[in-house]
């Protein structure tokens, strides 16, 4: 963890300083929050789908996930107000730091036919957002306990006002993009 706090200290903000010319320390991009999602579509009709996903997110965050909840019925998709519909956890600080080295030093490499990432996933506003196919990335996870593979969706939140400002940060702290 303190490898990561060290290099955005050290590495990080001289080089973005340098690079969007910024007048004061406090103008750099820092990395703000991670959120991790799981959608459980299947959740609705069945009800322990939910658990093993709660089970590998704690796992692979070392925090405990909350669960999202449907806000309004909608028929067609057979589900109703209230019913789970997936989880999230909100990684800031020290775990936050852990799970971004974790993902780009150890989980992101083991990817089949990994390439690198999108570097089009910016949302205008400086955040980034990556979605996973399959949680066994994760070093963490024994294939042999997954009840089922799931995707995860993970969104970085910075606080870069522009999407240029936001990739520049970003792989200056390890993200793997793609070259286009």
């Amino acid at each position: 963890m303190a490898r990561l706090k060290e290099k955005h200290k050290n590495e990080v903000m001289p080089a973005m300083m340098q690079k969007f010319s910024y007048k004061n320390v406090m103008e750099i991009p820092k990395l703000e929050k991670v959120v991790i999602n799981i959608g459980l579509g299947e959740a609705v009709q069945n009800p322990k789908a939910l658990d093993g996903a709660i089970e590998d997110l704690k796992i692979i965050t070392g925090q405990k996930p909350v669960i999202t909840r449907a806000k309004k019925s909608i028929a067609a998709f057979k589900i109703r107000e209230g019913v789970p519909l997936g989880i999230k956890v909100t990684l800031r600080s020290e775990k936050m730091h852990e799970f971004v080295d974790k993902l780009f030093n150890v989980a992101l490499p083991r990817v089949r036919d990994f390439r690198g990432v999108s570097p089009k996933a910016f949302d205008g506003r400086g955040n980034y957002s990556l979605g996973l196919r399959e949680q066994l990335i994760f070093p963490e996870i024994e294939y042999d306990k997954v009840d089922k593979v799931r995707g995860m969706d993970i969104i970085f939140v910075t606080s870069a006002k522009t999407d240029e400002e936001a990739k520049e940060l970003l792989s200056l702290m390890g993200m793997p993009f793609a070259e286009r």
